[in-house]
């Protein structure tokens, strides 16, 4: 029995309708505590624990992408662990590879609260947090003092997921993020441009090819150690935009796409009013993620692979909560996938349960690797 769906998110969520970033905060402390205690072997059970019952290792998942060895394709998505509290320990969860950030240049306190919404009977999230971090100086020091700290180097790729910081200009933005990445570049595995938030205004309109340009420009420039660098896009977007900003990563040499962000499209919704707030999610501004996201978001990988003939490194996200979710997105043509929201309704147990259903499609469709299904719902 899996006690966090039947019980603990039944009882948080349903029952006492705990606030979301209250919980968020107090989940963020004791993934701080967890942090800690990896340094030292006489306080570092729980995590083995963790190890014991939450992760799934199997050969057949593994790939090795860009020089990157991932030990399975799950991991987890941006905007969970801001400030990479938890950078050497969501290996334990199970993941196979875990996203910092979003973080900026400047420190920053996001956007006024409330502005963080759980949507249940959409499965869903509606946020619009406008990236609240401690800014790129406070995360290169915390994960260097980490690195220092252990004895052994993390096992998954850790990547950091860069955003233009509010009080910059839009005509600034390279720069903001050029900064940002000379104080994390030797820190991360792999780095990731967020233009594609809806919660920082005039933020997606660094999509346009100029602007996105520019941005690319200097942090290539900057490149100096090959780091594999993503640009992370919105589910919104026009087929034609998304086809100019696959030119632009071919052009630059760019690692690959993440597709995709929020969106701030409200189709479908159940929900008709939010609690806290007495509105419809029609009324809120912030992006949603979750289910409503999930079929739009295969659609955009989909494209994107058929597209670049299966060239351009895609990893997938947006409403995976299960094996068959997982699956999809894969055969559509991802060959890394990334859950939050999915994570929050499910519960930590849900990461070994997709990589045991992902186990179970390999053996029914005949395949020996999870690399041998990327794309193959296209074939």
């Amino acid at each position: 029995m899996d006690l966090y769906k039947s019980l603990v998110g039944h009882f948080l969520f349903t029952l006492v309708k705990t606030e979301p970033e209250w919980l968020h905060k107090q989940t963020i402390g004791s993934l701080n505590w967890l942090s800690k205690a990896s340094y030292y072997p006489s306080t570092n059970w729980l995590n083995n624990l963790l190890q014991q019952y939450l992760c799934l290792n199997d050969p057949r998942l593994e790939q090795t992408i860009l020089g990157m060895k991932f030990p399975n394709p799950l991991g987890l998505a941006a905007g969970f662990d801001k400030d990479g509290i938890g950078a050497n320990i969501w290996h334990n969860f199970g993941f196979g590879f875990a996203e910092l950030g979003t973080v900026t240049y400047h420190p920053q306190p996001g956007n006024p609260p409330p502005r963080l919404f759980r949507l249940p009977l959409d499965q869903a999230a509606l946020n619009r947090m406008g990236f609240n971090n401690g800014g790129a100086v406070a995360m290169a020091a915390r994960l260097k003092g980490g690195k220092e700290k252990l004895n052994y180097p993390i096992p998954i790729p850790i990547g950091i997921n860069l955003g233009k910081s509010k009080i910059t200009p839009l005509e600034l933005a390279a720069q903001d993020y050029l900064e940002s990445f000379r104080l994390l570049k030797d820190l991360g595995d792999y780095f990731v441009v967020n233009v594609s938030s809806p919660n920082t205004p005039g933020l997606r309109s660094l999509q346009d090819a100029a602007m996105l340009s520019q941005i690319l420009d200097v942090l290539q420039g900057e490149n100096t150690g090959k780091k594999p660098i993503f640009v992370k896009i919105a589910p919104d977007l026009e087929w034609e935009a998304i086809s100019d900003i696959m030119a632009i990563a071919q052009g630059y040499n760019l690692a690959g796409l993440i597709a995709t962000n929020t969106t701030i499209s409200r189709e479908g919704l159940q929900t008709q009013i939010i609690e806290k707030t007495g509105k419809s999610p029609q009324e809120e501004a912030g992006g949603i993620s979750g289910r409503p996201v999930r079929d739009r978001s295969t659609e955009v990988i989909r494209f994107i692979h058929q597209q670049s003939q299966g060239q351009i490194p895609i990893i997938g996200v947006g409403g995976i909560f299960t094996a068959e979710d997982a699956w999809e997105k894969i055969t559509a043509g991802a060959c890394l996938i990334q859950t939050y929201t999915g994570w929050i309704y499910e519960g930590p147990m849900m990461v070994s349960r997709i990589l045991t259903g992902l186990l179970t499609k390999l053996e029914e469709n005949g395949l020996n690797s999870i690399r041998e299904a990327v794309g193959t719902g296209d074939r």
